[in-house]
């Protein structure tokens, strides 16, 4: 069930969001223009490379990886991009005299690929900068002659192991609000696993393509950057607490989430970026599970969904029986992200990414066209949203900010009910 009520409800927002979520999402475009001016200042926009790596490999855990998937998309078939996960985790114990326990991902390891040399670049992002696998990671890498670019906070040991690696080291922007003391949601239960900063993806993403964009792994327009800062600031103006629930997307979109099983359907890889960023938000800001997948491969991977329990349709108990005291059932609900350059009928141009209706009659890819199709076979609610925006980073950060949003707002709502 969901508190729509709260929706409406600025002050009654504020008070749920204890970690202040909504505040740090409403900074993204700030800590993109800062991000931005302390990677020139650090040698970024001085570099002269003599060509493009042959590989970029993003190490991290969380939204650093988000940013290296995002990479990938980005950079297409003309780069290899390949975002390196941990495989492995180890007990590592506090060095300061808290009694608070150390955190998990201080104990991540990483393992560089054996192929990678001296004709790779590995990207090291990190928020807290004492991941000891990440310093390890470093160190191998140094010792296979790759090229290696850090993200740290200033000060951080994996800041200072930047240096004696001689990698290129790039800051790291947190947030700017202050520390509280208030506890997060769910941290007193699982102390080491603390939620991250919803807006993290921005501070890693934005140091990496300035790089990237310089070494031409990346073809974006020369202002690209810059104005993906205007529109992130432009999409927290739209999503803001204050605005009533019909006109605020990311609300609407919310309400239509709560109590469903959401499939979240992608065509391009831009838009399968973003979509696989908001199941990541849906499991960590709202503990709600959902399934993300790229047309046309989810249509057959999601079918079963379609024919189970979940089907709008399906109801194999006594129709007649009393439901008063049941909680109502889950049913699927379908949100297809796209990516479409050019016009999208209702879209203008401060308004972010438009929802489409329906019975559209715009042009559709077969893919789409029969996910609508098997949709309304199945009596399952689809929803779509569409960029036109020309340049494919503008049209992901419309896509993230409108999901980000949604997904912490139907954290705060679904936790007051």
């Amino acid at each position: 069930m969901l508190d729509d009520t709260l929706l409406d409800d600025p002050a009654a927002l504020q008070r749920a969001d204890h970690d202040r979520a909504l505040l740090a999402l409403a900074g993204s475009g700030a800590r993109v223009r800062t991000a931005l001016r302390l990677a020139d200042a650090a040698g970024v926009d001085r570099l002269r490379p003599d060509g493009r790596p042959r590989s970029v490999l993003v190490a991290g855990h969380g939204s650093a990886l988000t940013a290296g998937g995002i990479l990938a998309a980005l950079a297409g078939t003309a780069s290899l991009v390949t975002p390196l996960p941990p495989t492995d985790a180890a007990f590592v114990p506090r060095t300061d005299r808290s009694v608070a326990p150390p955190a998990f991902t201080a104990g991540f390891a990483w393992q560089l690929p054996g192929w990678a040399g001296p004709l790779d670049l590995l990207v090291i992002s990190s928020a807290e900068g004492g991941e000891r696998g990440l310093i390890a990671l470093a160190e191998q890498a140094y010792a296979r002659g790759c090229a290696i670019v850090v993200t740290a906070p200033a000060g951080s040991p994996l800041a200072e192991a930047a240096l004696q690696v001689r990698a290129l080291p790039l800051p790291y922007v947190p947030s700017a609000l202050p520390e509280d003391g208030t506890p997060q949601a769910g941290r007193a239960a699982e102390p080491d696993l603390p939620a991250e900063d919803p807006a993290a993806l921005w501070a890693h993403l934005a140091p990496l393509l300035a790089l990237t964009q310089k070494l031409g792994v990346t073809q974006l327009a020369y202002d690209s950057l810059p104005a993906t800062a205007d529109l992130l600031d432009a999409a927290a103006v739209r999503c803001r607490p204050d605005a009533a629930a019909y006109r605020n997307p990311a609300k609407s979109l919310a309400a239509r989430l709560a109590g469903t099983v959401p499939l979240l359907w992608a065509e391009g890889l831009v838009a399968g970026a973003a979509a696989a960023r908001f199941a990541a938000q849906l499991a960590d800001r709202a503990g709600r599970p959902a399934l993300a997948g790229l047309l046309p491969q989810a249509l057959t991977e999601h079918r079963g969904m379609f024919t189970g329990q979940l089907g709008a349709g399906a109801d194999p108990d006594d129709f007649f029986r009393d439901r008063v005291d049941e909680p109502d059932p889950l049913h699927l609900q379908v949100l297809l992200l796209r990516h479409i350059p050019g016009e999208v009928p209702g879209e203008e141009e401060d308004e972010g990414p438009a929802e489409v209706p329906a019975d559209d009659e715009g042009p559709r890819s077969f893919g789409a066209t029969r996910a609508h199709r098997l949709a309304a076979a199945h009596e399952v609610r689809l929803t779509e949203y569409a960029s036109a925006r020309p340049d494919p980073l503008h049209a992901l950060a419309e896509l993230v900010a409108l999901t980000d949003f949604a997904a912490v707002y139907l954290g705060l709502a679904a936790a007051r009910s």
